[in-house]
């Protein structure tokens, strides 16, 4: 035993002594040598493990051949670092052997150094870290009477499809995730996912809706980012954003919203027959470490999902890649759809500026958010007659009453109060209870609430505790880019974010509150009322562009150099959006401790595609992930419930928020349509070669570097970008004319259809064939021909509609922007 010890001892010493060399760091590393997803045979021993990737069948990955091919490429990662180091020195994290070759490991930027140079290595890239980008949606988007009837309703709506979510994990026991009121959950063969134990509780994860619970935390514990007690060594959800993206995409349908005795609707998944396989690589303070992404999305794959939902992104460009679709990530992606899997990633949360994109590449549809039609609207009345506007779920005061208004900073309990920030209403055991009771506290909304470090829900805790009649928060100065969402609350209470009113409130209550010299208030004067904020108006000028969402152009490098690919791809429902809520979450401090919070962010609008994907993929089992991302494309819609064209949120100058007309930068091919979806006519396909082509065509992007990352040369070109078979036309750097092609596939009966297109004056856009008829199961080349009239330094906007004899429309946006050379 004290032999043991002293081993032990010795080899953290050395250990210390690299760190102290040079702080260790995860890398992750490819290397020579196809993954199993594509070894076509050659290693003697080893016969290949690779299928056709123009055929439906999916690799086995039970199979001994798997097994085997998976265990030798194990081993060589193990010996090569044995070759390479001494025992103790590194630490190997994880063995990619799925969708890449390689690994993740611990070690010194020295020894990093040394791998690079060894022979067999491709590659060795620092780790850097990735960030969450964070219900009544169902019925804006048509899905209990268009969409779940033809699945068999709302009880089969995704039956048997499996959707991954790699992210915060789950809490099981949500009634969004239940399986008590429903229709037993039979076994999914295709699914090899297992279920882990909470160390906890000793009961797994799984119920049958819930299939697979996974935790990736490794590179978190190597770089000491891991807090156990907080982040949960297992599936379970410490933040409350895992629990929300998968109620969205495949919660129950009919769950009640309850929150402080009022109910504000029921929640429904997308697809609330679908399975839920958790992969848990995303943690409450830091994010997440791309090498616990990737083993996550390889196990996944793995496993046997139909879908992946990614609503993470990287914090900041990798250190090595130079192109923005070839790093870690994106190419084990790129091996999830070679293996048939549809990759949804949310778009990011940078916007409403240009080039804030965090998702890029073809292969994933990327998704904007948008604002759906509820608007939660409140007012304050004040005893001036005045009545200022707001928000907050709240009940109203009693009617045909006015009560008192007291501010926060006049009924401290004494003066040493003042250090604690009162006026945030943050501690009621600095407020006078005497003189709050029964009145409407009145607050100030400070830049504590926008770093997190003070609450709305604790401002109403607070004045419950107090015995306020309500209470009142104003907001002074705000920060640009401040987003002001609604909270339910338990009491009256109304957050007043436009500066103007909160001023107004400020100058009325100065005015009626007389003091003495010292600035004591003798007597409060000042009286107001809260309405109630409770229901939503529905609004027609809906969806909108929500302000968050993070816009194109895409770029194809990380010196921000416009691509020739539209992203994002599409647009759906991503703003104050109901589903479940982790208890123990804190990712949202107006939520710890509930069962439901409304959020935004592109994170939420990602898991409504992969839910309708869900659907799409039970209707149509052999379809391709290109086809399903095609269908949803090009059945999208660019106009809003009152029949107008689609706007976006967006700052003027006075940095308030306004609209303006929205382009396919800001919302791809458009706002989803899944009724359409389901039924589109024709499809844009495209596969795993089709992308290399792509990579291979696109400027700057250099074959070694594809090979590294693909294990495929480059022997097959677009000639350029912009043919990739997308369901849109992206062109950065048009000079005279140029044509492009695209292949569309029957996946309807005969049908004729007539291609127009139409683009702005700038660039002139011509078609041929004007018309074609396709048999079912049929595909058609047609081409779409650009040529600058004038050159303006913007782009343009367009767009190739292809009308069918039998009802079907089949639309893909066009953008380019000319050139003189």
């Amino acid at each position: 035993m004290r032999n043991r010890e002293l081993n032990g001892s010795f080899v953290f010493l050395i250990f210390s002594a690299l760190l102290i060399l040079g702080k260790a760091e995860i890398y992750i590393v490819t290397l020579e040598g196809e993954p199993v997803i594509s070894y076509r045979g050659g290693v003697s021993g080893f016969e290949a493990t690779a299928v056709d990737s123009d055929s439906d069948e999916k690799i086995d990955v039970t199979s001994e051949l798997v097994i085997s091919y998976a265990h030798h490429l194990e081993k060589r990662h193990d010996m090569l670092l044995d070759m390479l180091f001494d025992q103790g020195t590194y630490r190997k994290i994880y063995s990619y052997r799925h969708l890449i070759n390689g690994f993740a490991v611990h070690l010194s930027p020295e020894q990093a150094e040394i791998l690079g140079r060894a022979p067999g290595v491709k590659s060795v890239e620092r780790d850097w870290k990735v960030r969450k980008l964070t219900t009544h949606t169902p019925q804006f988007l048509g899905l209990p009477t268009g969409v779940w009837p033809t699945g068999g309703g709302f009880d089969r709506a995704g039956e048997d499809i499996v959707i991954g979510f790699v992210d915060s994990g789950i809490y099981p026991h949500h009634p969004s995730f239940a399986t008590h009121h429903s229709d037993p959950y039979g076994p999914v063969p295709k699914y090899r996912g297992k279920c882990e134990i909470d160390p906890n509780t000793k009961r797994d994860f799984c119920n049958g809706k819930i299939v697979g619970a996974q935790h990736f935390a490794e590179a978190a514990k190597a770089a000491g980012a891991f807090n156990p007690d907080i982040d949960f060594d297992s599936p379970l959800d410490g933040d409350g954003h895992g629990s929300h993206t998968a109620a969205i995409a495949a919660g129950n349908n009919g769950i009640p919203v309850r929150m402080h005795g009022f109910e504000f609707g029921r929640a429904s998944g997308m697809a609330p027959r679908a399975r839920i396989a958790v992969y848990k690589a995303l943690y409450r303070i830091f994010g997440g470490f791309v090498a616990d992404v990737v083993a996550a999305i390889d196990q996944a794959v793995h496993d046997g999902v139909d879908i992946l939902n990614l609503s993470v992104g990287p914090n900041s460009p990798p250190a090595t890649t130079k192109t923005t679709y070839l790093n870690p990530f994106d190419a084990t992606l790129l091996s999830a759809v070679k293996a048939g899997v549809f990759v949804v990633q949310a778009a990011g949360n940078g916007g409403p500026f240009p080039k804030t994109l965090l998702s890029y590449s073809p292969w994933i549809a990327t998704v904007a958010a948008a604002v759906d039609d509820r608007r939660y609207k409140n007012h304050l009345t004040l005893g001036n007659g005045k009545i200022l506007a707001g928000i907050c779920l709240s009940p109203a005061t009693h009617a045909n009453r006015t009560f008192t208004l007291v501010a926060a900073n006049d009924v401290l309990l004494d003066s040493s109060a003042a250090k604690y920030s009162p006026s945030d209403c943050q501690r009621p055991e600095v407020l006078n209870k005497n003189l709050v009771q029964g009145n409407i506290l009145l607050c100030g909304y400070s830049f504590n609430f926008v770093v997190g470090t003070a609450s709305i829900k604790r401002v109403s805790e607070t004045a419950k505790s107090l015995g306020a009649a309500g209470f009142v928060l104003a907001v002074e100065n705000a920060s640009p880019g401040t987003k002001f969402d609604p909270v339910p609350v338990g009491i009256p209470g109304i957050l007043v974010t436009d500066v103007s009113k909160s001023t107004e409130l400020i100058d009325y209550y100065n005015v009626s509150t007389p003091r003495d010299w010292t600035g004591r208030v003798k007597s409060f004067k000042a009286v107001g009322s809260i309405g109630e904020g409770l229901r939503p108006i529905l609004h027609k000028s809906a969806p909108q562009v929500a302000l968050f969402s993070a816009r194109g152009p895409n770029i194809k490098d990380y010196s921000f150099q416009d691509a020739d690919l539209l992203k994002p791809d599409i647009l759906a429902p991503g703003s104050l959006i109901w589903a479940a809520w982790a208890p123990n979450g804190t990712d949202e401090p107006n939520y710890v401790g509930e069962g439901f919070a409304m959020i935004s962010g592109t994170s939420m609008a990602a898991p409504h595609i992969a839910g309708i994907a869900a659907l799409m993929k039970q209707k149509n089992p052999h379809w391709s992930p290109s086809a399903i991302k095609s269908a949803l494309m090009t059945t999208s819609t660019t106009i809003d419930r009152a029949e107008r064209p689609l706007q976006a949120q967006q700052y003027s100058g006075s940095e308030t928020m306004s609209l303006v007309p929205a382009t396919p930068f800001d919302y791809g091919s458009g706002h989803v349509n899944p009724r359409a979806a389901l039924d589109p006519g024709l499809i844009f396909d495209a596969g795993y070669e089709d992308y290399l082509g792509f990579l291979c065509t696109t400027p700057g992007v250099d074959a070694h570097e594809i090979s590294n990352y693909t294990n495929s040369p480059c022997n097959y070109t677009l000639g350029h970008p912009s043919n990739l078979n997308t369901p849109s036309i992206a062109i950065s750097h048009l000079v005279g004319t140029q044509t492009v092609s695209r292949t569309v596939t029957n996946v309807a009966e005969e049908e004729t259809y007539v291609i127009t297109a139409r683009m702005a004056p700038a660039i002139a856009i011509e078609t041929n064939p004007p018309a074609m008829t396709l048999r079912p199961g049929a595909s058609r080349k047609f081409s779409v021909t650009l040529t600058v009239r004038s050159v303006t330094g913007t782009y343009s906007f367009g767009e190739v509609l292809l009308k069918g004899s039998r009802g079907h429309k089949v639309r893909i946006p066009v953008v380019a922007m000319g050139y003189n050379r």
